[in-house]
């Protein structure tokens, strides 16, 4: 966002019917948009002030592996619990949102070879033929 956008916002707070205004950024401190400031996130710091910052953490490997349980249960996947910790694995080296797109595909790999449940040899084949996107902007760079 730009300081415009910025003052737009901050009017809009002081207002009698305040919105609830959600930021998420991964940026540090870096210049504010349009002027020569630098602040935290790229937020003016009147502004920021005025916010309260939640601090994520990264999921672990166990997380993740329970979400994608659920989520393919929730697909009507089967899949076993090595393949599972196989999909965590890549989810880790990966990103999450990677590993719990390879669900698909590789389910529609297990049926054509005539199983109902994703082995890790789909996995490991769908890894190879999809690739996630900061591997593939690694490629194209």
């Amino acid at each position: 966002l730009d300081m415009e956008c910025f003052t737009y916002l901050n009017r809009a707070l002081e207002s009698a019917l305040a919105p609830i205004v959600i930021f998420a950024t991964n940026r540090g401190i870096c210049t504010i948009r349009g002027t020569d400031i630098t602040s935290p996130h790229g937020v003016p710091v009147d502004l920021l002030d005025r916010l309260v910052i939640i601090r994520t953490l990264p999921y672990t490997p166990q997380e993740m592996v329970q979400i994608l349980a659920i989520r393919a249960q929730v697909e009507g996947i089967g899949i076993d619990e090595e393949s599972l910790a196989y999909l965590g694995e890549i989810g880790e080296r990966t990103s999450l949102r990677h590993s719990v797109q390879l669900l698909t595909p590789s389910m529609m790999l297990a049926r054509t070879n005539g199983r109902d449940e994703i082995g890790r040899g789909d996995l490991e084949e769908t890894d190879a033929l999809f690739h996630d996107a900061k591997y593939s902007a690694k490629l194209l760079a």
